[in-house]
Parts: structure tokens; sequence; C-alpha cells
């Protein structure tokens, strides 16, 4: 594979890994290996194709090769010795990567584990990662103490996430045949447009054309952009074609009603559509894709939903009950406060019309603006 680049280790004794397990989907993947003792690493990144180089003292992989079977980001993993005092391990990716977190961690039985996270970039994040990086010494990668909460910036970001899009059209229009993904990024962009209106707000688009995203992706964006709030858009279709009217929602592990839950249940079908699955692994590999909520996060996301609805009445129509809560796997940003926002039902000739409108629209993204910003005039009041 090649001569170690990071410089050759002290001649000792091979350390054992005799574990190693892979979770993740197609925005974020964890890598987690045990070691018998605590390795020494480097981390490097090679291009065509992309690739991470991780250099380690000499160890003695005594785990099936299968535990390390490539998945998520990775499609394919190879490791093995180098010299004496040496190992290497190279993941091949699916697309440009960076690791957000590679560092060695204490068990709690003793030994320790090597702790991988890796995480889509663009091609030119990933160029620049390999111009700058240095081969005499490891790139830097945070740790898990860096790793949390962005400081405040002073502008206020939002994430206006356009549902469907590529392969995944949505739901159709009874009477128009128009697409889901269509009225969805139409009404983003114009949302977008209006936030950015608003002195101290900057808003951008999870997509901003017809390309499929699945919904990690579309988590992983608004957390790359430290966005202070995820706004996801949809236009649904319902079998009982005289329900109409706009819904909030917000996660819950429990539906608050059978729509909900159904509701939820589609649009969390949209990977599976265009093939990708999320790999719950085990509660300690998979804790970084699909973290609960926090209690705080979730009281504000709770607090966003009731501020569009105070918007809405009497100007927008909503349906009965409008702010509910299902268990949406693009509301999960574990530190964004997300609401999911079900602007009418494709089914309905009436809702289908209004959605198709663009007055209507400008109303709607108008009222939304306002709801975002006396959720952050009051999020700042509070020290927020």
């Amino acid at each position: 594979m090649g001569a170690v680049a990071s410089g050759s280790y002290a001649s000792q004794q091979p350390m054992l890994a005799f574990s190693a397990r892979v979770a993740g989907d197609a925005a974020r993947t964890r890598v987690v290996i045990d070691f018998e003792g605590k390795p020494e690493f480097s981390i490097h990144y090679v291009g065509g194709p992309e690739r991470i180089i991780v250099d380690l003292s000499a160890t003695a992989f005594g785990f099936p090769a299968a535990d390390l079977a490539p998945r998520g980001l990775f499609k394919d993993i190879r490791y093995g010795t180098m010299e004496a005092d040496s190992a290497r391990m190279v993941f091949t990716t699916e697309r440009p990567v960076k690791l957000v977190l590679a560092e060695v961690q204490e068990n709690e039985n003793g030994g320790h584990r090597l702790v991988l996270d890796a995480e889509i970039t663009t091609k030119d994040k990933f160029a620049e990662m390999l111009k700058t990086q240095d081969w005499n010494a490891s790139a830097a990668v945070p740790s898990a103490d860096e790793v949390g909460p962005v400081v405040e910036d002073g502008v206020f970001t939002v994430a206006v996430d356009a549902g469907h899009g590529g392969i995944d059209a949505g739901a159709t229009g009874a009477a128009t045949k128009t697409s889901e993904k269509t009225v969805t990024l139409d009404f983003a962009r114009l949302l977008s447009e209006r936030l950015n209106k608003i002195e101290g707000v900057k808003a951008f688009l999870t997509r901003e054309d017809d390309t499929f995203l699945s919904l990690s992706e579309r988590v992983v964006l608004a957390r790359q952009r430290h966005a202070d709030l995820f706004i996801s858009l949809h236009a649904d279709t319902l079998s009982q074609k005289d329900i109409r009217g706009a819904t909030v929602y917000t996660l819950s592990d429990r539906a608050s009603d059978r729509m909900a839950e159904n509701l939820a249940a589609r649009e969390n079908l949209s990977d599976q559509l265009a093939g990708f699955s999320i790999d719950h692994g085990r509660p300690e590999v998979a804790d970084i894709l699909l973290d609960l909520t926090r209690r705080e996060t979730q009281a504000f996301s709770v607090s966003l939903a009731e501020n569009v609805v105070k918007s809405f009445e009497g100007q927008v129509g909503l349906i009965n009950n409008p702010h509910r809560q299902a268990n949406f796997q693009v509301l999960r940003a574990p530190d964004i406060p997300s609401v999911l926002l079900e602007l009418g039902f494709l089914s309905n000739a009436e809702d289908e019309k209004l959605l198709l409108d663009e007055t209507w629209r400008t109303k709607v993204a108008t009222r939304i603006s306002e709801a975002v910003d006396r959720y952050r005039r009051r999020s700042l009041a509070n020290g927020g």
C-alpha cells in the first residue's frame, strides 16, 4: 500500500484491534474500532478517488472482515500491516467527505476505541483539504469537546428545505398533475427571498434545483451551515380529498394522531425510494445520526410551530388541530429547532389551486417570515 506518510512509529509489539463496527448513511458515517491499548494514529486525505488514510502504530487486526464491511459513505475499506511498526487503514468514499471527529476514547471496561465520524463535504472543500494538508503532520480534526453548538455569529440562519426532489417526486396534484417536488421548491425560493429581506436573518436552500437529497443529507447540510432554524416544506395528498389547509409538525417519538403517523411514515420512505437506508447499528454507533432531540431544542421547535400557526390564523387556511407531532426523520437534528410545514394538500382541488397561485404563495411566505422574525426576536430577548 506504500510507505507510512507521517514517519515511522517506535518499534513495538502489535496492539490488538479486537472489534470494529460501521454505521451510517449517505450523509454521515461512524467507524468505531476497539483496541486493547491506546493506539497512535494520523489522518490524511487522498484524491482520485477520494480516500481517507488512517496510519496506525503497529496493529494486529483481530476482528472478522465483515465487521468493517463498507456502508454509508464508504464504498471500500481496506487495512493491513505496513512495516513492523506501522499499519494503515484506507477508506474509499462514495463522494467527497471530511472527518468531523477522529479521536481515541477510553472504554469503560478497559482498553480504548478509535472513533471516526465522516461527513459529506463539497468537491471544492475537499480539494482545499488536499492542497493545505501537511503530510508530516496529521490533518486537523475536531475533538469531541470541540464539536458542539456554534459560537453566536450575530446572524440568524434559516435552512429552508424543499421536500422531495430528483427521483422522489412526492405527491401529485389531483387536477394539474403537478409534482410536490416542484411546488415545494418554488415556495422554498420565495420563502428564502422573503426571509433574506429581514435584517439579521440569512436563509439558504438545502436544494436549489431538482436534486434528490437523502433525509440525513438535509439535516447535515443545515448543521454544516450553522442553521438556527430548519423549515421543511411539503404538500402531501390524502385519500380523504375533502381535507384541506396547512399543518405544522414538530418531532415526537409518538404521533399525535393517526394522520400524522401515516404522513411521517410516508415521508420517511423517501430514502428507500432512491435506494438509501439508515443503518441504526448499535446505539453507541448510531447516536450521532439519530439522537433524540434535546428537550430545549424541542421546546424551541414547539415555540416556532406555535408562532407559525398564530401567523396563519385568520389569514391562511388551517386544518383542525394545526400543530401536530410525529416521528419525522428530517426533524431529528439534535441542536436545531425544526418544523415540517404542510402548506396544503395536493389531493384537494381548492388547496391545489392555492398552492399554484403566486399571490397566495407570497402571502403565506410573508406570514411565515413574520413568524420566524417574531420567534427570533423573542429568542434574542430571552438570551437564546
